[in-house]
């Protein structure tokens, strides 16, 4: 303790120095706006810097993971070339044109409080806008919400914000997706009317009815429901087929027809 104290006093001209450059500096920075802008942007890019270190960081101890995460993938791909003879070829085509797939590695990701988001590393200047989906391998991940030149944050399906359009597989009988805070391995999808037949195992996808998600990405599978007395509508517990809480390769979808979608329908209530 002694050897401490003498290192100390040996040297306290040296640690008042870097004390009053300190304060010095915190000094500056408060009183002018222009350093505090210079300030912030650098924290901004220091932050970001450290989530992408750290994400590939944590990749590279989760390759097994991701591997059988692109094991399912080729699988489910291999499923559908094996039906591609019954698909419309001119769907097809049309749906290749219409949507496009930036891949991105999530940096930052939370599951634990209400309103949880994620950060990749694409951004701006990789063509990353706000209202773009998101998806990983296995499912529905969730929604641009904003973006910086190198980074964008995603408002992750285990947000009270969030809500998507999703449908039970085999139907067309579309509901609304969302999350009740409780449990990040679930999300709860409501407004499905009673007369639909369903049962627990049924597979929900998106329903395509916004122009975020393409149709028929996988979410999840029923694990329970109710009908609650009062209403007409089923309260359904979906199991996610995404781990949130590892997460790693994304994709971002572009709908490129949808600005002139939202123009179409923003005419149109102007009329009404």
């Amino acid at each position: 303790m002694q050897r401490i104290i003498n290192f100390i006093l040996s040297r306290r001209n040296t640690f008042l120095y870097l004390l009053l450059l300190f304060i010095g500096m915190m000094l500056t920075v408060q009183s002018h706006s222009y350093h505090q802008s210079k300030y912030f942007n650098s924290a901004n890019w220091v932050s970001g810097q450290f989530y992408s270190i750290s994400g590939g960081i944590g990749a590279y101890f989760d390759l097994k993971g991701e591997n059988e995460k692109l094991q399912e993938e080729n699988r489910r791909l291999r499923e559908l070339l094996g039906t591609l003879e019954e698909v419309d070829s001119l769907q097809l085509a049309e749906d290749l044109r219409v949507y496009e797939y930036i891949s991105a590695r999530v940096n930052k990701n939370s599951i634990t409080s209400y309103r949880n988001y994620l950060t990749i590393n694409r951004g701006a200047a990789h063509g990353i806008e706000e209202d773009m989906a998101v998806i990983t391998p296995l499912g529905v991940l969730g929604i641009i919400e904003n973006t910086s030149q190198n980074f964008a944050t995603v408002q992750s399906v285990l947000n009270d914000r969030s809500s998507i359009n999703a449908i039970i597989k085999g139907t067309d009988q579309f509901g609304s997706l969302r999350w009740d805070g409780e449990d990040f391995t679930r999300v709860q999808l409501y407004d499905i009317p009673k007369l639909v037949p369903i049962k627990k195992s049924d597979t929900i996808m998106t329903g395509g009815m916004s122009s975020i998600f393409p149709p028929n990405i996988p979410i999840g599978v029923v694990v329970d429901y109710k009908l609650p007395k009062e209403t007409s509508f089923y309260e359904i517990e979906v199991q996610l087929f995404n781990d949130m809480s590892n997460v790693r390769n994304v994709y971002v979808i572009r709908n490129n027809q949808r600005e002139e979608i939202l123009n179409l329908q923003a005419q149109t209530e102007d009329v009404e």
